[in-house]
């Protein structure tokens, strides 16, 4: 089987082999390791670093987080079996492109923006939230503290008013009069105000009558009833 590493950069390189038939159904692996000249001879997997499982349906990966002016091997095999040499290919990345590298550092310049401006935004949120609630409830205090004085302030009036309602009764000119015991006082005032009034002439008779003649008086206007 043979392999080819192609675009490769600094940081990537994409791997193509043929299609195998014995791996149907499954998936094939994908080793590489660095500095290859360092190892020991040998394709067995334990020295690789690196493995990678894909699909039988795919023939083409792409490898990442590559290391710049650096010499690799890469193996692809089926399932979990070891390459074999040649199953295996030799690569060196390129060198970093300084374009790539100060594209790198602003972006992480600007995600390291954009994290601070979300903290940031972040701690406004909750700074705003607190002053609004301190306020909200400095409002309702006060209004509570308005409406205990505004209570207080009525029941003194109530209080007042009944006091002056109270002195006013008790004064002896105030006093309530009941028109039927008006009527009845002003009859027996005039009752004992008019005087008894005596006709002369019965009274000198009745001053010359004996005491028989004054009850014989008596009787006859008894029987004349």
């Amino acid at each position: 089987m043979v392999i080819s590493v192609q675009n490769i950069t600094a940081n990537t390189a994409m791997v193509i082999w043929p299609a195998i038939p014995s791996c149907a159904d499954s998936f094939y692996s994908i080793m590489y390791q660095s500095n290859w000249n360092s190892m020991m001879p040998g394709y067995s997997r334990e020295h690789f670093q690196k493995q990678e499982r894909i699909p039988a349906s795919r023939t083409f990966y792409i490898v990442e987080n590559l290391t710049p002016l650096t010499t690799y091997i890469l193996c692809v095999t089926c399932q979990s079996a070891n390459p074999s040499s040649d199953q295996c290919k030799i690569f060196h990345t390129l060198a970093q492109d300084p374009s790539s590298v100060n594209s790198k550092k602003k972006d992480l310049a600007l995600g390291i923006w954009l994290t601070s401006s979300i903290i940031l935004l972040i701690i406004a949120c909750i700074l705003l939230y607190g002053c609004l609630h301190i306020w909200w409830r400095k409002r309702q205090e006060r209004a509570r503290a308005q409406n205990v004085e505004s209570n207080d302030k009525d029941k003194r009036q109530a209080w007042v008013k009944g006091e002056k309602s109270a002195e006013s009764y008790e004064k002896p000119g105030l006093l309530p009069v009941n028109e039927d015991s008006k009527t009845e006082d002003t009859s027996k005032e005039e009752s004992h105000a008019v005087p008894m009034v005596n006709d002369p002439l019965t009274a000198n008779e009745t001053n010359s009558l004996t005491p028989n003649d004054h009850e014989e008086v008596a009787v006859q206007p008894a029987t004349m009833n």
